[in-house]
C-alpha cells in the first residue's frame, strides 16, 4: 500500500510573534529597518549532538539520519536531514504545524522509509527493527490510540502485556506511571469517559510503562495543565539521568528551555541546532545589554560603538539605548565606566534575555521566513 502524509504535514499553522516590540516583522532583535525580499534557501544543518550535551559517557550513537529525504508524490516533507543523537540526550524538536517534525519522528520509528539518505536507530535500518529493539522504544504519538471501552487501568495491562510485563513488575510499574501522571483516582474510568488532556496523560503512561532506553514523544503536553506540563518535564529529566534517550516534539516554544539540545525545523529542513542559550546569542548575535542614560548624545553613542565587544548599538528612545555584545557579564562594568567618563549617568542598565519566542521568530526570519505571516496560538 502507498504511503500518504499523515494530515500533521500540510500548510503550517500560525505562530504568534514575542509581544513586547522586540522583533520587527522581518525578526530583527534590534528593530532595524529591513527589506522584504525574498532570502535563498539556507544550506542544510547538520544538527551534531555532542555526547557531553547528554552527561552520559561512551559517546554511543542512538540515532542517526545522514542526508534524509521522504518526499509524497510530487511533495517533499523533509529535506536532507542531518542528525546525531547520543545515548541519554533530551533533543527537542521545535517548528510549526507541517515543518516536518512528525514525519521525522515516523522516519526514526520504521513507520516511512526515506526516499533518500539512511536512517539508523540502535545501529538498525527502523523499517527492518529486530523484536527486541522495538521492545527498547517508546512511543506517544499526538492522536489518542487507547482503547475508549476499556478502562485506564485495563489499557495499561494491555500495553503491560504486548511489551512482556509480567504480573508483578507490571503492578509497581502501573503504580508508578499512574501517580507520575494524575490517573491513579482514574484508574477504574472508561478512557472513552475522561477529557482530552487525561487522555493524553493516558497515553505518556502506556508510553513509559516499560521503561524503554530510546522514547519518542509527539506533542506530550498538548491540552495538559500547566502545573502538570512542568511535573512531566521534570520526569523527562530524571529520565534523562537515569541514561534514557528523549526526542520530544512541541509547538510550545518556551519548551525547548528544558532540552539540552534543539532543533529548529521549518518547511522540511533543520534551520538552527544547538543549546538553547547557544540559539539565544544566535538570534540576537551576541549577548543584549539594555541601558538608560538620561544625557545620552551622539558622541557617547559613538563611543560606545567604538568600545571592543561591542557589535552594534542602536537608539531605541532619547534615554534608552541597546547595545549586542560579545560578553554581557564582562563589558557591563566597562559601560558604565565609558558613561560616567563621558559626564554622564547610567540610570538603568541590564542584560536583556531573550524569550525563546523571541529566538524562534528571529531564528526562522533569518532562515527566510516571512514573519508577517507567522501568527497564532503557540506559546
Amino acid at each position: 500500500m502507498a504511503q500518504r502524509p499523515d494530515s500533521s504535514q500540510g500548510e503550517p499553522a500560525p505562530v504568534a510573534a514575542a509581544s513586547g516590540g522586540a522583533l520587527g516583522s522581518s525578526g530583527n532583535i534590534l528593530g532595524a529597518a529591513t527589506g522584504t525580499a525574498e532570502r535563498p534557501a539556507p544550506p542544510p544543518i547538520a544538527a551534531e549532538v555532542p555526547a557531553a550535551v547528554s552527561g552520559v559517557p561512551g559517546g554511543e550513537t542512538v540515532v542517526l539520519m545522514e542526508g534524509v529525504s521522504k518526499s509524497f508524490g510530487e511533495a517533499t516533507v523533509v529535506k536532507d536531514l542531518q542528525l546525531q543523537v547520543p545515548r541519554g540526550g533530551l533533543i527537542g524538536l521545535i517548528g510549526p504545524s507541517g515543518c516536518g517534525k512528525t514525519t521525522t519522528i515516523r522516519l526514526l520509528l520504521g513507520v516511512y522509509e526515506p526516499s533518500a539518505g539512511e536512517v539508523r536507530v540502535f545501529g538498525e535500518l527502523p523499517y527492518r527493527f529486530r523484536r527486541e529493539t522495538r521492545e527498547r522504544i517508546g512511543y506517544l504519538p499526538q492522536q489518542f490510540v487507547l482503547y475508549p471501552t476499556l478502562t485506564v487501568e485495563e489499557n495499561l495491562n494491555f500495553a503491560a502485556a504486548a511489551y512482556g510485563l509480567g504480573p508483578f513488575k507490571r503492578r509497581a510499574a502501573k503504580r508508578e506511571v499512574l501517580e507520575l501522571v494524575g490517573l491513579t483516582p482514574h484508574r477504574k474510568t472508561l478512557a472513552g469517559k475522561i477529557s482530552g488532556g487525561m487522555q493524553r496523560r493516558l497515553g505518556l503512561a502506556a508510553t513509559l510503562l516499560h521503561q524503554p532506553d530510546l522514547i519518542f514523544l509527539d506533542e506530550p503536553t498538548a491540552g495538559i495543565d500547566p502545573i502538570l506540563r512542568e511535573e512531566l518535564w521534570n520526569e523527562f529529566r530524571r529520565l534523562q539521568a537515569a541514561g534514557r534517550t528523549q526526542i520530544v516534539t512541541t509547538q510550545y516554544v518556551a519548551e525547548a528551555e528544558y532540552c539540552d539540545w534543539v532543533i529548529l525545523m521549518d518547511s522540511g529542513q533543520i534551520v538552527a541546532a544547538g543549546p538553547p542559550d547557544a540559539l539565544r546569542q544566535e538570534a540576537a548575535g551576541g549577548d543584549l545589554v539594555d541601558m538608560c542614560i538620561p544625557e545620552l548624545d551622539r558622541p557617547l553613542l559613538v563611543t560606545l560603538r567604538g568600545l571592543a565587544g561591542v557589535r552594534e548599538v542602536r537608539r531605541l528612545s532619547d534615554d534608552d539605548v541597546r547595545l549586542v555584545v560579545d560578553d554581557a557579564a564582562e563589558i557591563i562594568p566597562q559601560l558604565i565606566g565609558v558613561v560616567q567618563e563621558a559626564g554622564a549617568q547610567v540610570q538603568q542598565i541590564e542584560e536583556r534575555r531573550l524569550s525563546f519566542n523571541e529566538v524562534f521568530v528571529a531564528l526562522l526570519g533569518r532562515a527566510g521566513r516571512d514573519i508577517s505571516e507567522v501568527r497564532g496560538s503557540v506559546e
